[in-house]
């Protein structure tokens, strides 16, 4: 099973108010269709833990070329793509009713040790799976973005944000389509549902618990707005984010 696919209509929790795919959305797609694909590889969780190893979402990179709409009949497909130093790639893209991809996306992992908490190199797990070579969704997707204050930019604090129950998975901590719902939260919300494509991409840097609170700080520039999130307690950033939307694709 080199590419795994499910075809399905767009649902009603998945739009917004102008009755199109959200971005969180479609992290939830590709959130489940990546399980279920590696699941399927035999990298699932469970024989994993087995060996004392887990999978850890590091970089996420999505463009909504098109947003498909409530109702509309779509196909979710994902795929390993090899490794780039510590880092397994997964790449995924939806497809509309007519098989054209409008929606593309690139992720890197990290496998880490679960007993010591360090990546280990992806090699030996990622040389048993499908290499799918040439086989490229967003091949710019998946770099590592820059803190604003190195880019020259001054971010503002928007204010604080609590990690509450709904925003914590079966892991333990927040899980990585919510860090998009509390982006999509602090934008102009008549921007986001007048908006015909986006991008984001996201860094996650450090896991956010249940009941840990985020400083948001935000600045926006001519190619979009960047989005960091640090941790009240001891500063450290937990995510950092950068949404466009109507890009030029």
């Amino acid at each position: 099973m080199d590419v795994y696919e499910e075809s399905y209509p767009v649902g009603f929790t998945a739009v917004d108010e102008s009755g199109y795919l959200s971005m969180a959305a479609a992290f939830d797609y590709f959130q489940e269709a990546a399980i279920r694909h590696a699941e399927a590889l035999g990298v699932g969780r469970a024989p994993m833990a087995e060996i004392r190893q887990g999978w850890v979402l590091s970089r996420m990179s999505v463009l909504m070329e098109k947003r498909p709409r409530q109702e509309e009949q779509i196909t979710v497909r994902t795929w390993p793509r090899g490794w780039e130093k510590l880092f397994a790639i997964r790449d995924f893209d939806i497809l509309d009713r007519a098989g054209i991809p409008i929606v593309r996306a690139r992720s890197c992992w990290l496998i880490v040790d679960i007993d010591k908490r360090r990546p280990l190199r992806p090699q030996a797990t990622m040389e048993k799976l499908p290499l799918n070579e040439g086989r490229d969704s967003l091949a710019d997707g998946g770099s590592s973005l820059e803190t604003m204050e190195a880019a020259g930019y001054h971010p503002e604090k928007l204010g604080e944000r609590r990690a509450a129950y709904s925003d914590i998975d079966f892991n333990g901590h927040m899980n990585n389509a919510r860090y998009v719902q509390w982006i999509q939260d602090i934008t102009d919300p008549d921007a986001l549902t007048k908006a015909k494509a986006m991008r984001l991409d996201i860094n996650y840097l450090n896991e956010i618990k249940l009941g840990e609170t985020m400083e948001i700080r935000t600045v926006s520039v001519p190619q979009g707005t960047f989005i960091e999130g640090r941790r009240t307690g001891d500063g450290q950033a937990a995510f950092r984010a950068k949404l466009r939307l109507n890009p030029a694709v």
